[in-house]
């Protein structure tokens, strides 16, 4: 039996187990079994590892997510660059880090954008979230600027949006947990009388299915999508990693 497990602190239901426990029914997958490893600080990682010998991949959420790394034997160059991993190849004695979300937001984006966009992109949040977001917008030359609550380096604060501004960056990607369930009724702060038909509003948030964010846009004629194809396309990435050849 090969054991795969999810590594954090406090993780309730959350999203990977249950995403693989339906996958392995769905697709009849035997030989695997996906479960938690829920440590009260990362120090016990090692230990963790060591005593389970059929772990055979891991996924990592926060607080871990960069907290793990002094404790991996590889760091793949995507991870290292945006200095998170969230998905754990064991081999072995030697753990390698990769990063997913990279390979979930890539593959959601394009699903989203049409081929050629050539707008400008606004990232709402300064937070770990958008560290994929913009590793893969730089990687498809897309340019952003980072839209925040304080004023961030060659960036906006909300008060800082003009209606005029909206026309040059058609793409907006919420990174904030504003809407998140249960605070259904919040969303950034924008000029969402500026949005139109041309604009598309990217949400990583997937609880509730369509935030107040994806409304407003919706109501003035934009494209919308939340985070729910990005989840599902990072832990496909994962597993593509964990049963890889080399």
């Amino acid at each position: 039996m090969k054991k795969l497990a999810l590594l954090g602190k406090h993780l309730g239901h959350t999203f990977s187990p249950r995403y693989f426990a339906a996958k392995f029914e769905k697709e009849n997958i035997s030989g695997y079994i996906y479960v938690t490893m829920e440590l009260d600080e990362i120090t016990k990682f090692p230990d963790a590892v060591k005593k389970d010998p059929e772990l055979f991949g891991l996924n990592v959420t926060i607080p871990y997510k960069e907290a793990v790394i002094p404790y991996l034997d590889i760091v793949d160059k995507t991870a290292k660059a945006i200095g998170a991993v969230n998905t754990i190849r064991v081999e072995k004695d030697r753990l390698t880090g990769y990063n997913t979300d990279v390979i979930g937001f890539r593959r959601s984006l394009k699903n989203f954008i049409p081929e050629g966009f050539s707008s400008r992109a606004l990232i709402l949040g300064t937070g770990g979230a958008g560290k994929a977001v913009k590793y893969v917008l730089l990687e498809m030359d897309i340019p952003y600027k980072i839209v925040s609550r304080r004023e961030v380096p060659n960036g906006y604060t909300y008060g800082d949006l003009t209606a005029e501004m909206m026309e040059d960056y058609r793409l907006i990607i919420n990174t904030t947990p504003l809407g998140m369930f249960p605070e259904v009724d919040q969303c950034p702060d924008l000029p969402y009388d500026a949005l139109g038909e041309a604009h598309y509003l990217y949400d990583l948030i997937y609880n509730p299915e369509e935030t107040l964010f994806m409304k407003k846009g919706v109501e003035k004629g934009a494209k919308v999508k939340n985070g729910y194809e990005m989840l599902e396309q990072q832990a496909e990435g994962s597993w593509e990693i964990w049963n890889r050849r080399s």
